[in-house]
């Protein structure tokens, strides 16, 4: 539940056109519901404008499903990251709504009434193919979130003529997540290039010496661009989480600047 929904519920009981005693059984699960075996958290969109995401990895299909079941039944929009098929499958029979992406291993349920927060555009780029499942987690992360992604992939430094191809349209992103493995080089180019945040992302992807993405990790965090930060390993979720609040500051910032703007303008 966000602040549109607590607000939209306030004025149908306004309205007369809900019950205050249906109203209260709504609220009734803030701050969180006590499902047994997990006490979902319905209060973290009213609170942080970002709801509670189901990490599936590691939970039974049937405890994924009752989780993506009862936040949907809340009200809220719904996103499982790390969904194996096995629990795709169960979320499908609960919620046929849901929608699976393959790529990203991902569930999600977009309400029809729901109105995600505005945001500015967020770049995903990733270096190979085989970091395509960490960047569309980040790619569908954001877009769930309500921010515009444009997608970038197979842009790494040993093809450098690739990236700068896009050189252009890059300029326009608030935020651009980058995604890589092996040496982890393309987020410090990207951040020489590109004049905005710059979310490193390093994956478990390379030879025996890339342990698992330990190098590009230790790479991207002696990257040389100053506009580079880094997240954990494979972690496109949470770099995507970052990259959005900062497109919506920076798109409240932008429209906020266009009123000021117009109000200073002559008649």
């Amino acid at each position: 539940m966000n602040r549109h929904d607590v607000l939209a519920l306030l004025e149908a009981v306004r309205a007369g056109a809900l019950a205050p005693q249906s109203a209260l059984e709504r609220l009734s699960t803030m701050p969180y519901e006590d499902a047994g075996f997990a006490r979902i958290d319905h209060h973290r969109g009213l609170r942080l404008g970002i709801p509670e995401v189901i990490y599936a990895e590691g939970k039974s299909p049937e405890h994924v499903a009752e989780i993506f079941a009862r936040t949907a039944s809340a009200g809220s929009d719904v996103l499982a990251t790390r969904v194996s098929d096995a629990a795709w499958q169960a979320v499908a029979a609960r919620v046929p709504a849901a929608k699976f992406h393959a790529t990203a291993r991902a569930a999600t349920l977009r309400q029809p009434a729901s109105h995600p927060t505005p945001a500015g555009t967020v770049a995903v780029l990733c270096a190979g193919t085989s970091d395509l499942p960490v960047a569309e987690e980040a790619a569908v992360t954001a877009e769930f979130l309500g921010a515009p992604v444009e997608r970038y992939f197979d842009v790494g430094v040993a093809g450098l003529h690739r990236l700068l191809a896009h050189h252009e349209s890059l300029q326009r992103c608030e935020v651009a997540i980058v995604c890589a493995g092996m040496e982890g080089a393309l987020p410090s180019v990207v951040g020489g290039l590109v004049p905005a945040p710059i979310i490193a992302v390093p994956t478990s992807v390379g030879y025996g010496a890339a342990f698992n993405g330990v190098a590009a990790l230790l790479g991207m965090l002696n990257s040389c661009s100053p506009n580079v930060t880094v997240v954990n390993i494979d972690n496109g979720f949470g770099a995507a989480i970052v990259a959005t609040l900062i497109a919506r500051k920076s798109r409240r910032a932008d429209a906020a600047n266009s009123v000021a703007d117009h109000a200073s303008s002559p008649p």
